[in-house]
């Protein structure tokens, strides 16, 4: 069957805009899941998704000072500090001195806190085989790839500063709180 020339005559500008609407419809349902599920999964350990991003942080990373830490975490400093605090309460986190300045502060992960986000991460991963054992191995490598791409897009646009903001350039401010 030949296209009609409608179809044909759909700009490209139109098309990507069709299918960021569809991305951004299937994120928003991903995302609002992957919130519970963490949430649930997580909040069950006594320490919040922020915290448990902290760890994860430390635990892929190494020591880092807290500003350090703000950035991989898209926290401000004040923000950081607070997460900070409450896993150093809970004996999951330490602060020692920098090894590379006497006058800083490092941040650590203990070997609580490794042995907690490591129990966190099996249970996490082992949802995400039962979300991939039906779909073919190809396709698994393809939709991690995909979101991968897509992730490091987003956070370099965040980064820079696109995307930050009290409000979109294109938003009445009288709205925005």
């Amino acid at each position: 069957m030949q296209p009609n020339r409608n179809d044909r005559e759909h700009s490209p500008s139109q098309a990507l805009l069709t299918d960021a609407e569809a991305l951004n419809a299937a994120l928003a349902d991903l995302v609002r899941v992957y919130q519970f599920r963490d949430r649930d999964r997580i909040c069950c350990y006594d320490i919040s998704v922020t915290q448990c991003y902290a760890l994860e942080a430390l635990a892929d990373h190494g020591p880092m000072r807290s500003q350090t830490l703000a950035g991989l975490l898209l926290l401000d400093k004040s923000t950081t500090t607070r997460v900070i605090d409450a896993l150093e309460r809970k004996g999951y986190v330490e602060r020692r001195t920098d090894e590379d300045d006497a006058r800083a502060v490092s941040l650590r992960i203990t070997s609580n806190g490794r042995s907690l986000y490591d129990t966190i991460n099996r249970g996490l991963i082992a949802q995400q085989a039962e979300l991939l054992a039906d779909l073919d191995p190809q396709v698994r490598a393809s939709v991690t790839d995909v979101i991968r791409r897509l992730a490091k897009a987003a956070e370099a646009r965040f980064v820079s500063g696109v995307s930050v903001g009290t409000c979109a350039p294109s938003c009445d401010t009288t709205g925005c709180s």
